[in-house]
């Protein structure tokens, strides 16, 4: 069964900041970055506080697992796959916004903010 968590998919899609590194060239933003960067322009640190902290509920949770170990194995019907690929999308979503939520914090914290 897969372990995958909703916060570890954000890895999975390359939205870690912890990441970064100066010895690799950053890839470019992607489209959906760059669409969400004027709504993570409007994050608040508690706000971003918030989203850090998202969590998908334990049968949300499970449910991805399902999908995904059924996807790995070739065995999603239609809708299935219909589902899994709204819920990535979702992840995808939800990964950009927490990356610039961490990001708000980090430069908050090192500018001694809240």
């Amino acid at each position: 069964m897969s372990h995958v968590s909703v916060i570890e998919w954000h890895c999975f899609l390359g939205y870690d900041d912890t990441m970064d590194t100066h010895l690799l060239p950053s890839p470019p933003p992607s489209i959906l970055a760059r669409l969400l960067a004027p709504v993570g322009d409007c994050l608040t640190p508690e706000v971003a506080r918030h989203l850090v902290a998202l969590r998908a509920e334990p049968d949300v949770q499970a449910r991805l697992d399902e999908l995904a170990d059924k996807c790995t194995e070739g065995q999603l019907t239609a809708e299935e796959r219909a589902e899994y690929e709204t819920a990535v999308a979702a992840i995808e979503f939800i990964s950009v916004l927490q990356a610039r939520a961490r990001r708000l914090l980090s430069q908050t914290s090192a500018w001694g903010g809240p």
